[in-house]
Parts: structure tokens; sequence; C-alpha cells
């Protein structure tokens, strides 16, 4: 039988199926709101065992916004697939996904009896407020690492504005933008 080990990066060797698994069952237990409060948890636990750098993350989120489907199901699957391939998606999938199906399993077989409960009403209100902030931080981080140039700050700040205050549909901002690219491109190239 060969040996394909030279096919393996540095990254497969390190990191075992039960680790990725591990991590985004963490991940995932600890994930309240979706894909975007997911983001800070998985920069912090990927950071921290060298698994992905800071650079990676932005293209991790936007690969995964970009295809359809569950945000936090997405990053998984890429974020996964750069530690180990399919094998890899599919441990950070079922990782991520495991403990809010438990969660929310539980929650349908014993909510019934305490969604009435006033304690159980003001800890989901308390919840709000954490989970804006949890979306809020990896979008700074990102935005500071993505925006180099002032011309790149103002089309976050007018793509933001557009789509948080005048309910412009994100579609026909990156129209728009790649439009503008590829003029400035043309524009730098064949003058």
């Amino acid at each position: 039988m060969k040996n394909y080990s030279y096919l393996c990066t540095d990254m497969e060797k390190r990191v075992s199926l039960w680790q990725i698994f591990g991590v985004f069952a963490k991940i995932g237990a600890f994930t309240i709101g979706g894909g975007y409060a997911m983001i800070p948890l998985i920069q912090a636990e990927m950071s921290k065992r060298g698994w992905i750098s800071d650079d990676e993350l932005p293209d991790i989120v936007a690969l995964s916004q970009s295809a359809p489907g569950v945000m936090a199901v997405n990053i998984s699957i890429f974020a996964g697939h750069k530690l180990r391939g399919v094998k890899g998606s599919i441990a950070a999938t079922l990782g991520s996904i495991l403990p809010s199906f438990l969660i929310i399993l539980a929650i349908a077989i014993f909510f019934s009896a305490f969604k009435e409960n006033p304690w159980v009403e003001r800890a989901f209100k308390g919840i709000r407020p954490v989970v804006i902030s949890l979306i809020a931080i990896p979008m700074v981080n990102m935005a500071k690492k993505s925006c180099k140039t002032w011309w790149a700050w103002l089309l976050a700040l007018v793509s933001l504005v557009l789509v948080a205050f005048l309910n412009v549909s994100p579609i026909y901002i990156i129209l728009c933008v790649l439009v503008l690219g590829f003029s400035v491109t043309y524009y730098r190239i064949w003058r």
C-alpha cells in the first residue's frame, strides 16, 4: 500500500477530527444569535490553536455569506475544510449544529411549561444586548483589517447606511460596487 502522507499539509497532521468536532461543539453550545455571533468565538478558539490567522477569517466569513444556507453551518464547513478537507468540514459542521439541535430539542420538550414564566422572559430579554455586541465586535474588527484606505471606509459606511437605514437591498450595493471596481480597474489599465 502506498503512503500518501506527503499529500497532507502540516495542519492536517496536527489537527484530529475529534479536536475539530470538540472545538466547534463548544462554539455551537455557547453561540446565541446565529452565525454572526459565532464569529468572535471561532476567531478566539481557532487563533489560540494556530488553526487560522486573523487575515483568513474575513475570507471565510465572506465565503460563508455568499454561499447558500445558514451562515453558522457555512462557516463551520469552510473552517473545517481548511483544517482537514471534507472530513474536517463534516466534523466541524456536526460539532456546531449538534449542541444547538439538542438544546432546541430540550426547549421544545420543556418550554411550553415555562414560556409564560417571567424569569424565562427576563432571561431572553437580557440576552438580546449581549447578542448584539457579539455580532458588532467581529464586524468592527473585520472593518479595521479590511478597510485600509479612506475610500474603503467610505464604501463600508455608505453601504451600512443604505442597508440599515434606507432598506436598500445588499444585492444592489454589491452590483454597484462590482461595476465601480471594474470601471476603476479598466480606467487604470487603459488610460
